[in-house]
């Protein structure tokens, strides 16, 4: 896929000027509700579409800065690839600015800009010391090296070259992971009026189709995209980095909340119990204990939870990575590499944050055998981060493997040896586990399909592959079916697909009188009655009698004149060997009703189905006999 789709967000003190900087790049006033416009705050999260080309289309989600409104911050923060940073000129770094900086740092955002706004309202002398009191701030953050733009959201003083940076900055980064299975963290829940259910957020990794079936996780509940929506535009189908609003079906809004995610697999884990890498802030006021009680943001979610040292009781100051716990009070969706934040309830601070080694946590001893355990687990042997890749996305290329796993392509090469591993085309490569898994899938598939249609050859591959290819790839679902041929598992047959140990068949319960009908349509040669006659006279009903001529005809017991009329298949081959034995390399109508002693009424049906199935070419009014 050409096109590439992304979210930044703007971030800074409460008013600094994030929202209307948001309307001079969009046109969008992002802030929507009531109290917003009374208090002039921001409050929910705003989103404007920003731009658009045939390569590119970025989003802006204007993110409250108000400290109160700090958890939808880091909602907003978590699903974005380009952080904006505002700093008014006349008031320059507050304290809020260094808890988002810190937020911002823990959350991996890499990419950034400074934008110094409502510049016509100081002196360029101001300017230069507010430039340098951010520089002083920026130092040792993932913003040191930001460029700076000097913005005025009224006048529109830098706003085209500030759009013309973001724009050609995002040309140059990768977007989020398009391959992978969707996932989308819920931030807004709503209804609208005879369309039912509504939910909005930012689609993390994946793609999601109108129609799709998917799953609402912690829950479980099962929902259909009936209809998706980007940036209030009707879509078919909305990507990773794009903001999506999705009406599902089979689910009202009181059975959702922000937290939740929209998910196409299964294979997310639920979890409640989290290791991790953490990092606190520099200024942390509050001493954290063993077992303090903390808030855990991560996507869109908010739970509250306890956090399990193994090699300290306390903790006040500490500039490295410490390795802990979290231990939730509820469950969540996430994954190893996943960025979360941790605050202090009350009194509220953030404590730090950082990123989830293993969401399958187990309750470990206090001491340093566990802390060194964390750290094999926190640096993943090379075939744990393959196998960690492969597990999540089921298939992927050696270019794939070294972007998800940060190993070169030659150490992926050497492990790739490992028998856990199978090359399922020229770079492709899947895990032995998963082709099992989905061997056995689709052969409880094929086999529900052989007991609801035994008379069919087998299941149609396209049929096979629609489900299936929304969690894996065409070429691992070929290399199974071909693999599954060469075992010994599956059958192939022209576009159908069969266990091996299947043969069409008429049901039991129905064989009797079908090899009575046959009877008498043998009975009755070549001036027959219609076909419809004999089904009915046998008694079989009219709900198999369209399968059961398609059956027949594809083992050759009858072959079909035309609509109406059938000859059983071996007087048709008598019919054919005569009209052959006596006549020459061609013939007329005339001729041929006197050979077989046929009535018009049968011979034309005959003679057209001669032609039809390439025993003979009609030449103006003659037949010539393929060679």
């Amino acid at each position: 896929m050409s096109k590439r789709y992304f979210t930044i967000g703007m971030a800074g003190h409460i008013d600094h000027g994030k929202t209307s900087l948001t309307k001079a790049l969009t046109n969008v006033d992002t802030d929507r509700l009531k109290e917003e416009k009374e208090r002039q705050i921001s409050i929910e999260l705003g989103f404007a579409p920003l731009y658009e080309d045939e390569e590119l289309q970025i989003s802006v989600v204007d993110v409250p800065g108000h400290e109160r409104f700090i958890r939808q911050m880091i909602a907003g923060v978590a699903g974005i690839d380009l952080v904006v940073l505002v700093v008014a000129a006349d008031e320059g770094v507050m304290p809020q600015t260094r808890e988002h900086l810190d937020i911002l740092g823990f959350l991996g955002i890499r990419s950034g800009i400074i934008a110094i706004t409502k510049v016509d309202r100081v002196e360029e002398e101001f300017i230069e010391l507010v430039k340098d009191d951010i520089l002083g701030e920026l130092e040792g953050t993932v913003f040191e090296n930001a460029p700076f733009m000097m913005v005025d959201s009224l006048s529109k003083k830098g706003i085209p070259e500030l759009k013309e940076l973001i724009i050609g900055t995002l040309k140059d980064q990768e977007m989020r992971d398009v391959k992978g299975a969707f996932r989308l963290p819920i931030d807004q829940v709503f209804t609208v009026k005879g369309q039912g259910t509504v939910v909005r957020g930012t689609v993390y990794e994946g793609t999601v189709e109108e129609g799709q079936q998917l799953i609402v996780l912690p829950s479980g509940l099962e929902v259909r995209a009936r209809q998706l929506q980007v940036h209030h535009q009707p879509a078919k189908k909305a990507f990773a980095g794009q903001r999506a609003a999705l009406n599902l079906s089979g689910v009202s809004k009181d059975d959702l909340e922000r937290g939740e995610v929209l998910v196409s697999s299964e294979h997310f884990i639920v979890t409640s119990t989290i290791d991790v890498a953490i990092r606190v802030v520099e200024d942390l006021e509050h001493l954290v204990k063993q077992r303090t009680p903390i808030k855990c943001h991560i996507g869109t979610a908010e739970v509250m939870g306890r956090i399990v040292f193994f090699d300290r009781n306390e903790l006040k100051e500490e500039n490295g990575e410490i390795l802990c716990q979290l231990r939730l009070e509820e469950k969540i969706v996430t994954k190893r590499g996943d960025r979360f934040i941790i605050r202090r309830p009350s009194p509220q601070e953030t404590i730090g944050g950082g990123w989830v080694i293993d969401p399958r946590g187990n309750k470990y001893r206090f001491g340093q055998q566990t802390i060194e355990e964390l750290e094999k687990k926190k640096a993943g042997t090379p075939i744990d981060r393959i196998n960690a890749a492969l597990y999540e996305a089921k298939s992927l290329t050696i270019e794939e493997l070294i972007k998800r796993t940060a190993l070169d392509e030659a150490s992926i090469l050497s492990n790739l040896k490992d028998d856990q591993f199978v090359k399922i085309s020229n770079k492709e490569y899947a895990l032995k586990a998963d082709i099992e898994i989905i061997e056995e899938d689709i052969m409880d598939r094929l086999n529900d399909f052989h007991q609801d249609n035994p008379m069919r050859p087998g299941m149609n591959k396209a049929e096979l592959y629609q489900t299936l290819q929304k969690s894996f790839s065409k070429t691992l679902l070929d290399f199974i079916t071909e693999n599954g041929v060469i075992k010994g598992l599956y059958a192939r047959k022209d576009q159908f697909i069969s266990l091996a140990s299947f043969a069409p068949h008429v049901p039991k319960n129905w064989e009797k009188r079908t090899e009575g009908m046959l009877s008498e349509l043998k009975k009755d040669g070549l001036k027959v009655a219609y076909l419809n006659e004999y089904i009915t006279h046998a008694g079989i009903p009219d709900s198999i009698a369209f399968e059961l001529k398609r059956f027949l005809e594809e083992q050759g017991e009858i072959v079909m004149l035309d609509d109406q009329y059938a000859w059983h298949g071996t007087h048709f081959t008598e019919a054919v060997n005569k009209l052959r034995e006596h006549t020459g390399d061609e013939f007329e109508v005339a001729q041929a009703k006197e050979t077989v002693e046929l009535s018009r009424k049968y011979m034309i049906p005959f003679l057209e189905r001669l032609d039809a199935l390439g025993y003979t070419r009609r030449i103006e009014n003659k037949r010539v006999w393929r060679k």
